[in-house]
């Protein structure tokens, strides 16, 4: 396997670290990162592939992109990659529950073990993990923060702009305002 290396960036969300190699895009990790990646032989060094994953997550927060065109290559079980994979096709502006996301994956008694593989997601935003919501259409456990969460969806129209004080730089689980 080719090195793996990584730069950090910062985003209205605050700084991501970005990491890939010549195999595809690893890893996406927010400040606050729940299930951050084991960071082995990461090498901070400049990459085509992190400074086409910066030029497109820009376009992302400014608005001008919905989907993204990067080769990936999350590391996870099988089943972990094929829940990640079910993400992509979440359109943007658009949430499901995690009931819906097992039936996506065929196993719809699975909702449990879904929604840990989602958990782990290591490419948030470009693997939309942020759009799988409860089936009462509330905000519910997130990796990078439940404010988080809610600036992603309310940046994509999937929720309504709210004039709400959030820190996005709380740790994650803290209480949410």
């Amino acid at each position: 396997m080719s090195a793996i290396h990584y730069c950090r960036f910062d985003t209205p969300i605050g700084p991501l670290t970005v990491a890939a190699s010549d195999a595809g895009l690893h890893a996406i990790e927010f400040p606050q990162n729940r299930h951050p990646q084991r960071r082995i032989g990461w090498m901070p060094l400049e990459h085509p592939l992190l400074r086409e994953a910066r030029r497109q997550l820009e376009e992302y927060f400014d608005g001008e992109r919905q989907t993204f065109d990067l080769p990936l290559a999350p590391r996870g079980t099988p089943f972990q990659r094929e829940v990640w994979l079910a993400l992509a096709g979440i359109p943007y502006g658009a949430t499901i529950s995690y009931a819906q996301l097992a039936t996506r994956v065929g196993r719809p008694a699975a909702m449990r073990a879904v929604g840990a593989a989602n958990g782990r997601n290591p490419l948030p935003i470009v693997l939309p993990c942020h759009r799988v919501i409860g089936a009462d259409g509330s905000l519910t456990g997130f990796g990078g923060g439940l404010p988080t969460k809610q600036f992603l969806l309310q940046l994509e129209g999937a929720l309504p702009r709210r004039e709400v004080a959030v820190d996005l730089f709380a740790p994650v689980g803290a209480a949410e305002p």
